[in-house]
């Protein structure tokens, strides 16, 4: 009898796996692209010469594509068929992705700002005069003319990033399926102490994505965005410049192939599966009955909804009703507060980190990229294994959860306020940050780059073509320098006689400069040290309540509301809290630029160097202060959680000491509304 009732189960047993592994590899596919995106952000910052709000706007497109879709695909696609919505969905995303990759075939080369001559005739020059000819194809365009202007905009492709921008919504059309449909799907035919242990494992592999997106980002950012078209020894420039541009395009191929096969598997999977560890029924329910805890926890009006055989035209009637009762669970919507607040933070700080390491502690952005993708990401997947592990070790409930959600937030919150007080101080550049005597610079303004050593070398104020002093000190152009004459070429010209730099308050015996920024004092690497160190462990202290606080979302939920409320929860948090941080924290970033690059057809392009502090206290002040409002919600919500369950421990309490003299005498048991068992038990007295 037992090998009889066996048979029926392997099946489904192996189509769940088949799902679990599906699911698995396409959370993978999405966090490798989504990854790869925001490491490439500085990348098309400079190739498109745009600023970070506008960066912000493009990042936030992917939630906007969310924001179309996804209320509509979480419910109605709740009684559809899930996997293969799941499978259409990632091709759309294939093709978001291979979009955003479009502009680099249409545009031309590549083609940074420099006091130079024309990026590809460098090795044909013998010798450069920066005082007397500071001559650039930069400084005319200022002088074009409105035909020649447009001319020259449509030349080098400035309006393509509206590609990145469609690219990047279809994206999130494409994601809207998987997270509510592949949860749900897998919540409702687990057993119920195996969901966090599926969840945590899912979220682990889906954390590898972020970190060979990471690392392939920073591989290819070293990369010159046009090798194959350019003769690469005629650039003057290197990755550590702010002006260099990686082959941002090709990881964008490569990504898109990744999540094109990850979608055949969700093509042969079925509508429904029997639930895990039981015989397949004849019933047709799809979701998930109603665990012990949950019956408890939820109030008793939510346990009464049969689900039914319904038309399309009955779900869209019931759509309203649902939502009301969907928002009228307290915890549930104090959930989505305490998670959007969180998320605004998070998207703020991953987007501008690569940008906060390079310009407060002077690393190259592929560096900045890489040890993200080695360090921080791996103790995130730690952490989201570490807390699953912990609740599925002590079989903790609602409020076990919740207190493992509030002290990894407590705790990240604290490490975080310490990196406030870890900085570098500013790059030391000649005009802007410190003067040209190399004393510090309090106030800025345009004049300042002028000095008595420049004044007549009749240099543009616009460009920016650092060139690094033996002193130690970055000048804006070898022109603002003073250099009088070059030798070498490409990547090794180095200019000589340069006035400027014998200004110093410390003269300095070799008055030449080299092509590049100075590298920063030898006591911010330990500083850096520290700050990665602090940036590990509160990453992972963060990642240890993620699947705690899920699960507390989950047990919260009505269960024919499920894929309604996750469907929701996406469409609310990334709307709210995807869309504005990029570009909020992105305009309060650009007002921190004391420099500006220009456009090759004239007007301002990306921003070429911040004032470190003010960046600084901008970016982890913002970031502390939303964390510091989360922790707050989290204390108020865990107090809402734990009168709930004293309310109804109550309530049991007391029906069983009401019914237990009856139950004995009769031989009745407390009856749950079962939707699953309705035929097998229909004889209880009430």
């Amino acid at each position: 009898m037992s090998v009889e009732s066996k048979k029926p189960r392997e099946p489904g047993c192996c189509k769940l796996k088949l799902f679990l592994v599906s699911l698995a590899f396409v959370y993978f596919a999405k966090a490798f692209c989504g990854a790869y995106l925001k490491s490439s952000i500085t990348q098309i910052e400079r190739r498109f010469d745009i600023p970070s709000s506008l960066i912000g706007v493009i990042d936030g497109s992917f939630e906007m594509g969310n924001l179309l879709v996804i209320a509509f695909v979480s419910y109605f696609g709740a009684k559809l068929h899930r996997p293969r919505l799941i499978g259409i969905g990632c091709l759309i995303m294939t093709i978001g992705t291979f979009l955003i990759a479009l502009p680099h075939f249409f545009q031309g080369p590549y083609k940074y700002e420099t006091s130079l001559s024309h990026n590809t005739e460098v090795n044909n020059t013998k010798s450069i005069m920066p005082c007397q000819s500071n001559h650039s194809m930069f400084d005319s365009n200022d002088k074009l003319d409105e035909l020649t202007k447009k001319d020259c905009e449509k030349a080098a492709g400035s309006s393509m990033w509206i590609y990145i921008f469609v690219g990047n919504m279809l994206r999130g059309i494409g994601e809207t399926p998987i997270m509510p449909l592949g949860v749900s799907y897998l919540d409702d035919f687990s057993r119920e102490e195996n969901t966090p242990f599926y969840l945590a494992c899912i979220h682990t592999v889906g954390i590898l994505g972020p970190m060979v997106g990471f690392m392939m980002g920073s591989f290819l950012a070293k990369i010159y965005v046009d090798i194959g078209f350019v003769d690469l020894d005629s650039i003057t420039i290197t990755h550590k410049d702010s002006r260099w541009v990686g082959a941002w395009w090709l990881g964008f191929i490569v990504t898109g192939t990744v999540i094109l096969l990850s979608s055949i598997p969700f093509f042969f999977l079925p509508k429904s599966l029997p639930k895990q560890g039981q015989e397949k029924t004849k019933s047709k329910s799809t979701e998930l009955s109603t665990v012990t805890e949950q019956e408890n926890f939820l109030p008793e009006e939510t346990q009464e909804h049969e689900e039914k055989s319904v038309t399309l035209q009955q779900m869209v009637k019931d759509f309203v009703p649902s939502l009301k009762r969907l928002f009228k669970n307290s915890i549930f919507s104090m959930m989505i507060l305490t998670y959007l607040v969180v998320v605004n933070g998070f998207i703020g700080m991953i987007t501008f980190k690569p940008k906060f390491m390079e310009q407060i502690f002077g690393q190259s952005a592929s560096k900045a990229i890489f040890l993200i993708g080695i360090m921080n990401l791996p103790a995130v997947a730690l952490g989201i294994i570490t807390g699953g592990f912990v609740l599925k070790r002590f079989k903790l409930g609602i409020v076990g959860a919740a207190r493992v959600s509030i002290a990894a937030s407590l705790g990240s919150f604290c490490v975080l306020a310490i990196q406030v007080f870890l900085h570098c101080d500013n790059a030391e550049v000649a005009g802007l940050t410190v003067s040209y005597q190399g004393a510090q610079q309090l106030s800025y303004n345009q004049q300042t780059l002028l000095s008595q050593c420049n004044k007549d070398c009749s240099c543009s104020m616009n460009l920016w073509d650092p060139v690094c002093a033996y002193n130690g000190i970055t000048y804006a152009s070898p022109c603002l320098a003073g250099c009088q004459t070059s030798t070498g070429t490409g990547k090794s010209m180095v200019f000589h006689n340069c006035t400027c730099v014998g200004m110093t308050a410390t003269p300095a015996m070799n008055m030449s400069t080299v092509l590049g920024q100075c590298p920063r004092k030898s006591n911010c690497d330990s500083k850096f040290k520290i700050y990665m160190a602090l940036s590990v462990i509160g990453s992972f202290i963060s990642a240890c309540g993620g699947t705690p606080g899920y699960i507390v979302l989950l047990r919260s939920i009505q269960p024919d509301l499920k894929s309604l409320a996750l469907g929701m929860q996406t469409l609310i948090v990334r709307t709210l809290g995807g869309i504005p941080p990029p570009i909020y924290f992105g305009a309060l970033i650009d007002r921190t630029c004391l420099k500006w690059g220009t456009k090759a057809c004239g007007g301002r392009g990306a921003c070429r160097l911040y004032d470190a502090n003010a960046f600084r206290m901008t970016f982890l002040g913002l970031i502390t202060g939303l964390y510091f409002l989360a922790n707050t919600l989290w204390g108020g919500l865990y107090m809402k959680i734990v009168k709930r369950q004293k309310k109804l421990a109550l309530r049991n309490q007391a029906k069983e000491n009401g019914l237990e003299g009856n139950d004995m005498s009769n031989g009745h048991a407390n009856i749950t509304i079962d939707k699953n068992k309705e035929d097998t038990n229909k004889e209880s007295t009430i």
